[in-house]
């Protein structure tokens, strides 16, 4: 048996377009050809239990292996093997039968994506770096003829008479100059590890050496030989093939540690199976999130059929959930198809819909099954659940029933609890619901405890994702506004109809306005005489509500750029009820009147850590001086 041939192809030469469009990942040959190898693997296991096949199955591994001096890599299988006319069809015929369409379609392909797989090329990106590839397989059907197939990267072909005597195919490569690094075994070991790592066909590649017990010595100490075995470099069955009720806790934070060497435990996860309407299984873990989001996405890995596609999931995993690790295998997911391709599948998006209610379902099934421990884990998880609830309605609407908030005083309530505890004391005249935050307990302890005094709760918002959290709750909870604690004054956060009465004339407020503001000597902070508690402070500085918020979604990228560049601005409230302000009107001296009221403002500035440098050195010596 002898034949040449030329593969029909109408258009300009294809090999050139794989090599140019694939050449900067280059390293997928490898998954196609292992895969290829698998799936034929994987029909002789489906032809034996159908009947369809009566000979001995026997081994089934799947083997890799390279030759430095040859500059060969071979990929062999015993799974179903071609006959000469199955070759023809499927080598020659079916992976070129959209070459026109393709060159058309994908000549301004830039990613890679877009082209493998896309019309049967997978086979064909052996060409990426191969000078030559050989195929020499041996069909199951009984009396078929061992045939072998030589093309080397143009349109021609050679099918002649092969001389493999076992079932199955071997696919050899001759590896170009250029891509001399893959006859490396650290370098293909590298590939295999990253794309077929979980394929149900064993992969064997080369030999790894193991310790093994081997009797004892004269001390009754245990004794160990080495022995050589095959490498292989798959898990078969890993968890999400398998039912959740066969599995237990170690086998997930195994599974964990195999896909994450390096990560902290997970706080817990979800099992994914499905069927209907489309096929996706998959384990997906909720790490204890770090503030850095970086550096915690990209951490679930796509499969197709067990076969690693990408750890690029943004468009089947909602945004909201790139922070979770894990696994998803959905075959039903096209493969390898670019990024735009899978925005605009109707299964990517039921999938996404899909994992969102899950991840909805398991967090409320913790939250109702044991709240203690679930708010014990909600610093970490509740960056998801806010995220999700921003960006997800549907989410949003189930997150209101196990979604938290916290108070300085470390107790947790839900959206409706919360709005519950502070609505009698906290609504102003207005009738709103003011809710007060601090982002940084420390720092803002003294306005806390002003609000304390007047019995009015404080939640802590110290997330990265609170800002806009804070925007969503003003958005849904009806006459709900949000205030951070130092916003203003305590009596001025929550105006009610009975506040304080300013003690002073207004000429004595007007008098004390000009001190201040002389001694200040900034016109970034504007001074306002008020009546408040003689308690409060004499002088507390606050930068509104608003302002401080357009500032802060301005420094996060909130497309409030304007606000970023005002020069930050201040109110000056001045308690004119309290005794320091007293003592300032009856000082007689000017220079002890503006040094008085310099030595508030700075009490004011560093109760907040805004007194730095020059400032807080003369502050420090004018302290030393009064005393």
């Amino acid at each position: 048996m002898q034949e040449k041939g030329t593969i029909s192809i109408h258009t300009e030469n294809i090999f050139p377009i794989i090599k140019k469009f694939l050449y900067s990942d280059n390293e997928i040959f490898l998954r196609e050809l292992v895969s290829n190898a698998v799936d034929a693997t994987q029909k002789i296991k489906r032809l034996a239990t159908l009947g369809q096949y009566n000979g001995e199955l026997g081994d089934i591994t799947v083997e890799v292996a390279f030759d430095k001096d040859k500059k060969t890599i071979t990929i062999s299988d015993r799974g179903l093997g071609m006959t000469a006319e199955e070759i023809k069809k499927y080598i020659n015929q079916i992976a070129f039968s959209g070459a026109a369409e393709f060159v058309e379609k994908f000549k301004d392909a830039k990613d890679a994506n877009e082209i493998i797989g896309k019309f049967g090329l997978g086979f064909y990106s052996a060409f990426m770096v191969a000078d030559k590839v050989e195929i020499n397989t041996l069909s199951y059907q009984e009396g078929a003829a061992a045939a072998r197939w030589t093309c080397d990267g143009s349109t021609e072909f050679e099918i002649s008479a092969g001389d493999r005597t076992e079932r199955g195919t071997e696919v050899t490569l001759f590896i170009n100059a250029d891509s001399e690094e893959f006859l490396d075994k650290w370098k293909l070991q590298g590939i295999l590890d990253k794309y077929c790592k979980f394929l149900p066909v064993p992969i064997k590649f080369g030999t790894k050496t193991d310790s093994v017990e081997d009797g004892e010595d004269a001390d009754g100490k245990k004794k160990w030989k080495s022995v050589e075995k095959d490498n292989i470099i798959n898990t078969t069955s890993p968890i999400w093939t398998k039912s959740p009720n066969d599995l237990k806790d170690e086998d997930y934070l195994k599974f964990y540690k195999e896909l994450y060497p390096m990560g902290e435990d997970p706080l817990f996860w979800i099992h994914l199976n499905v069927d209907y309407p489309f096929n996706l299984t998959g384990v997906l873990y909720f790490p204890k999130v770090k503030n850095d989001f970086e550096m915690q996405k990209n951490k679930i890995k796509l499969f197709s059929r067990q076969v690693f596609i990408t750890d690029e999931v943004k468009d089947i995993v909602p945004e909201f959930l790139m922070l979770l690790h894990g696994v998803i295998d959905s075959p039903d997911i096209p493969l390898n198809v670019s990024r735009s391709f899978l925005q605009a599948d109707s299964n990517v998006k039921k999938i996404n819909s899909y994992i969102t209610k899950k991840v909805a379902d398991k967090l409320g099934e913790l939250y109702k099954k044991d709240r203690k421990v679930y708010e014990e884990k909600w610093n970490d998880i509740g960056l998801f659940v806010k995220y999700g609830m921003i960006s997800e309605d549907k989410f949003a609407e189930k997150g209101k029933d196990f979604a938290l908030l916290k108070n300085t005083k470390g107790e947790y309530f839900t959206l409706p609890e919360y709005k519950e505890k502070v609505k009698a004391i906290q609504t102003d005249k207005n009738d709103q619901t003011v809710y007060l935050y601090a982002t940084d307990v420390n720092k803002q302890d003294g306005f806390i405890q002003s609000a304390n005094k007047k019995d009015y709760d404080v939640l802590v918002m110290d997330s990265p994702i609170d800002s806009h959290f804070i925007q969503h709750l003003e958005m849904k909870e009806e006459k709900t506004q949000l205030k951070r604690v130092d916003a203003d004054v305590a009596e001025k956060l929550i105006e009610k109809e009975d506040s304080y009465a300013n003690l002073l004339t207004e000429d004595q407020s007007k008098k004390v306005k000009e001190i201040f503001e002389k001694a200040i000597s900034n016109a970034t902070y504007s001074v306002d005489v008020a009546g408040l508690s003689p308690e409060e402070m004499p002088v507390t500085v606050t930068m509104d509500e608003f302002m401080r918020r357009m500032k802060d979604m301005a420094q996060m990228g909130g497309g409030m750029s304007f606000y970023g560049s005002l020069p930050d601005n201040y109110k000056v409230a001045i308690n004119g009820n309290h005794p320091v302000i007293d003592k300032l009107l009856k000082t007689e001296d000017e220079e002890a009147q503006t040094k008085l009221a310099k030595q508030a403002f700075d009490l004011a500035l560093l109760s907040q850590g805004m007194l730095t440098g020059k400032d807080l050195t003369a502050f420090v010596k004018r302290s030393v001086e009064l005393i």
